[in-house]
């Protein structure tokens, strides 16, 4: 499979000074859920600002289809590669929900027709249509990262990438984001969230990347999740289910359960 973003030996730092990314090197497949895992400062929110254009590389490359991300294409991997912050409030600013969808839409110079198509399809996305006559001051924090998300599907981007996603919300409102995020991703679109919720990287990612110090520790499947060096190293903790079964050696287990549904199938066969 072909990816669709990569990074190569990547630096940058700040104007004060704060060196965020020291030689990053990363590769995400098209299609794919990813996950960017690290503590806080690792320099996940300074990569993702690299990934649409926000920033640009002033030494090493990145890659969106192939293409080196320049200030010549910037506007053009805006459109490819849509990016939600993880405060809605930075990004959620006009009177009504709808206002605020088709904002995008509107400055990519579309047909009203086109933007009203898009406009609609993107708040059915994310079930807020009913709310799209609401002010967005009127929403709760979850309801306004939806519109986020909405925002950004509005420009039909093929790679969606979200800062934190989870931060804050309560657990029905995480289960209903990680549904969205499944259909986003059952219909096309890479999906990558940058986190450090091991639970919801070890349920829900299938490509894990994690980092530390601006640098890539490792890179793979969400078996990484399981590993005391990486997890160690990266200042991260185990998936709760991981630490369950680490606390049954006795079970004897050839690889230790992430999910919930690899306990039950690991419990189910052991009571047989």
């Amino acid at each position: 499979m072909a990816n669709v973003i990569e990074v190569e030996n990547l630096y940058f730092e700040y104007k004060d000074g704060t060196r965020a990314l020291c030689g990053l090197n990363l590769a995400v497949e098209e299609g794919v859920k990813a996950a960017l895992l690290g503590p806080n400062g690792a320099g996940k929110s300074t990569l993702l600002m690299h990934l649409n254009g926000i920033h640009l590389a002033r030494k090493g490359k990145v890659r969106v289809m192939e293409q080196e991300v320049t200030a010549k294409n910037e506007k053009w991997v805006r459109t490819v590669v849509g990016l939600v912050f993880q405060d809605p409030d930075d990004q959620v600013f006009s009177s009504t929900v709808w206002e605020d969808v088709a904002f995008g839409p509107t400055n990519m110079g579309l047909a009203l027709s086109e933007i009203t198509d898009r406009v609609e399809k993107a708040l059915k996305a994310v079930r807020m249509l009913d709310y799209k006559d609401k002010p967005p001051y009127h929403l709760s924090y979850g309801q306004k990262k939806r519109v986020a998300i909405a925002g950004v599907l509005a420009m039909s981007p093929q790679v969606i990438v979200l800062d934190e996603p989870a931060a804050y919300l309560d657990p029905q409102g995480k289960m209903e984001l990680v549904e969205i995020l499944d259909e986003l991703n059952r219909k096309g679109n890479t999906v990558i969230v940058a986190t450090h919720d091991v639970d919801l990287a070890a349920e829900w990612a299938e490509q894990v990347v994690v980092i530390k110090n601006g640098r890539t520790l490792a890179q793979g499947g969400a078996s990484l999740l399981a590993e005391e060096s990486v997890i160690v190293e990266a200042g991260l903790c185990f998936p709760v289910v991981a630490r369950i079964f680490q606390q049954l050696p006795e079970l004897d287990l050839t690889h230790t359960p992430l999910t919930v549904a690899e306990a039950v199938a690991v419990i189910r066969e052991r009571i047989k």
